[in-house]
């Protein structure tokens, strides 16, 4: 029986792992950064150990910093989450090596399925030859071996492409895992990422807990997740079972682990890979089998067997949204800063490591809290979802959850019919303002003012003389739009044009719009930051303030990161295409390219590799070709 238990992890997965240990009476420890040394999971924990740096690769990634701690703490135990060592055999076998429990599967197992290449073969299946691929192959996928989340990953449509791709990826995978292995299978247009979740235990029981899709996703990496995948029939949930288990038995596995496929059109079943560890989306297995599969973990590293020989039916349907800083309208940018407020509705799940007031910092992955709901039916849980949504407050960086709301009412995925691709086709649709914008956003400048009014008078900010006009500005931040807002104070209150003003308070405004009385609560924080509900907004000064002027064809960091690389071979004075990757920068786990915006000379080149910047900072300067016409042309004519 273990009593005291090391996360190798951060965040919400470290904050998910100590709440069933609590339950199950085994003390806590968890392991730090400098960055997290205030950090929501450390608060929860019952000790933690510093681990001194910030990169992961300095902190979370040590493994044999990590098992000292254990060490030093007196931990018998170590759960490794998911990411960081999660599925790295090295150090797993470090772990039984220093006489600690490993709750995981066994080091070999996670060998066999870390190669993505060996764990095809395991399945009797081979990748496509690089060297041997012909258009009629096309359209292919390059794929890292080790690793995953989207990293070292390239469809490929052009054979001419092909070669580049391949140095890009192996580049990629290099950075991110250290092994810079790739290879080349078929891209199944139109698929959807359906999986099995499985758990065996020690005395030859192997578990298939139903199916999950998790077919929505942007750039390789998953969004909405959802149990049991919908529109299967009886014999694919049997074929997908039974190629789990076969994977599981295959490599003498125990404890979770989660068998990958990409369901293509037709219903065939193709094999991607096997995650030797507990997945981001758990939960919703969590949800409709009833089963803690932390605690099944932990209760078969302790040697107990699974409760019988089958596991339980499925109940209801669950779905599961991932709420990133993130920005889907600029390329899924990640999104820093202080996370000011965090609240969501009574009725769902919320998995998270952050509190309000906690900083959103460069180091980690953007992923803020997973929002679960669960109900007798797909469509209600949907509904659910989506409501408590809309209704979440989130005061911070920019994030992805009018995306999320949007998404999950989308006709395509309401009726079960999405596909892989579903972002590449609706991004547009999903994240446009339109101007369908409802009562929110078109009054909340209004509301802002009249409460910072309020807020700024000791008697409410009403007057019994009719006053002159007052006059604020605003900037809606998901536009850039400014607002010139007015209204007048009167002895019965404040009026504005175009509605009426039923009560006016510092935290909440409630306007009569279009006969409808609605409430816009109002929060501020600084001097210039306001959120009217979930619109946030940027106080301006009355007159414009002299903006500085940037040299035309700068690069700037559209995040703050660390420069990856600069394109090989690139030095001041090269002439450079459009579109052409210039620098690469690494933020919150994601690779990002600046490109040159046209082509031209490069006349100028700031960017180092492992040097930190700021959003804003100056990476290089591409100056434009110049292309002579009308005019000009004729005084060339004339000078040769």
């Amino acid at each position: 029986m273990l009593s005291k238990l090391l996360v190798a992890n951060r965040g919400e997965i470290a904050c998910r792992v100590f709440r069933t240990c609590r339950d199950l009476g085994i003390a806590t420890v968890a392991v730090h950064s400098d960055p997290d040394a205030d950090a929501l999971h450390v608060r929860e924990a019952d000790e933690a150990v510093r681990l001194p740096g910030a990169a992961p690769s300095d902190t979370y990634l040590r493994g044999d910093l990590i098992v000292k701690a254990a060490q030093t703490a007196g931990a018998d135990a170590i759960h490794p989450g998911y990411g960081f060592l999660s599925e790295n055999a090295e150090f797993a076998r470090a772990v039984v090596d220093a006489g600690l429990v490993w709750i995981g599967p066994p080091p070999e197992a996670i060998e066999a399925m870390a190669s993505k290449t060996r764990a095809k073969e395991l399945m009797g299946l081979a990748p496509l030859d690089a060297d041997t691929v012909t258009e009629a192959d096309l359209p292919v996928l390059v794929k890292a071996a080790a690793g995953g989340g989207g990293r070292g990953m390239r469809v490929v449509r052009e054979l001419d492409a092909l070669r580049g791709e391949l140095a890009a990826a192996r580049a990629e995978a290099a950075s991110a895992f250290r092994d810079g292995e790739v290879f080349v299978e078929p891209y199944v247009e139109g698929g959807r990422h359906v999986e099995v979740q499985v758990m065996a235990d020690g005395h030859g029981a192997v578990w298939a807990l139903g199916t999950r899709d998790c077919t929505l996703q942007r750039r390789h990496q998953k969004v909405i997740e959802e149990a049991p995948a919908p529109g299967l029939t009886g014999d694919q949930v049997r074929e997908l079972h039974d190629l789990a288990v076969r994977a599981a038995r295959a490599t003498g596995y125990r404890g979770a682990g989660t068998v990958e496929f990409l369901l293509a059109a037709d219903g065939t079943a193709h094999f991607l890979e096997m995650n030797t560890r507990l997945q981001v989306e758990h939960p919703v297995t969590e949800a409709v089998s009833g089963l803690d599969l932390v605690a099944l973990q932990i209760r078969i590293a302790e040697g107990e067997p699974l409760p019988g020989t089958e596991p339980p039916p499925a109940r209801g349907h669950a779905i599961e949204a991932r709420l990133y800083a993130e920005d889907p309208a600029a390329g899924w940018a990640p999104q820093t800063g202080t996370l000011h407020r965090l609240s969501v509705p009574e009725g769902v799940r919320l998995d998270t490591g952050y509190v309000d007031g906690d900083a959103v910092g460069v180091h980690y992955d953007a992923m803020l809290a997973k929002v679960v709901a669960h109900a007798p039916t797909r469509a209600e849980a949907l509904r659910k979802l989506a409501g408590a949504l809309e209704r979440t407050t989130v005061h911070g960086p920019v994030t992805n959850r009018e995306l999320l709301v949007r998404s999950l009412r989308h006709p395509e995925f309401t009726a079960g019919r999405m596909t892989t691709s579903f972002y590449d086709r609706h991004l547009a649709g999903l994240t446009g303002t339109g101007t369908d914008a409802g009562p929110d956003v078109r009054y909340a400048p209004l509301a802002a003012a009249l409460a910072d009014a309020c807020g700024r008078s000791r008697f409410g900010g009403w007057r019994n003389l009719r006053s002159q006009p007052q006059t604020k500005r605003y900037r809606t931040e998901a536009d850039g739009v400014e607002h010139e807002v007015r209204y007048t104070h009167t002895h019965g209150g404040p009026v504005a044009e175009g509605v009426r003003v039923l009560a006016a308070a510092p935290g909440l405004v409630v306007l009569e719009v279009d006969g409808v009385r609605r409430e816009f609560p109002v929060a501020r924080y600084g001097d210039d930051r306001v959120y009217v509900g979930n619109v946030p907004l940027t106080a301006l000064p009355l007159l414009p303030e002299p903006t500085v002027r940037q040299e035309p064809g700068s690069l700037l960091a559209p995040m703050p990161g660390t420069v990856l690389r600069v394109a090989e071979g690139l030095v001041e004075g090269a002439h450079v295409t459009a579109g052409q990757p210039v620098v690469w920068l690494e933020a919150m786990k994601m690779e990002h390219r600046v490109v040159a915006p046209a082509a031209g000379w490069l006349t100028a080149l700031h960017a180092v590799p492992g040097r930190q910047v700021e959003v804003g900072a100056l990476l290089a300067v591409v100056q434009e070709d110049v292309q002579l016409t009308g005019v000009e042309e004729d005084v060339q004519e004339e000078e040769l």
